[in-house]
């Protein structure tokens, strides 16, 4: 199973900062798997589709068109804001 986290306000939307799950029939890049979020939870979907958000998988910051497997970390990071 893929381990999904979620940072700062992503976390409240995902109702949690991790979770564990399957990656669906297809989902064979991160966009695939945004997607398919979207579909799921249409406002967690929305808000790690933002163009502000990062993703990092295993550890690498990258872009929505990686591939990614079952067996990968993938975080989604929302803006860093602060003074």
């Amino acid at each position: 199973m893929a381990r999904l986290l979620f940072f700062g306000k992503l976390g409240e939307l995902a109702g949690g900062r991790e979770r564990e799950m399957p990656l669906p029939v297809g989902v064979n890049t991160l966009s695939d798997l945004i997607k398919a979020i979207e579909q799921d939870d249409p406002v967690l979907g929305n808000a790690i589709s933002e163009i502000s958000v990062r993703y990092v998988v295993n550890e690498n910051i990258t872009d929505r068109f990686v591939s990614i497997s079952e067996r990968d970390e993938i975080g989604f990071l929302p803006p860093v804001s602060g003074g």
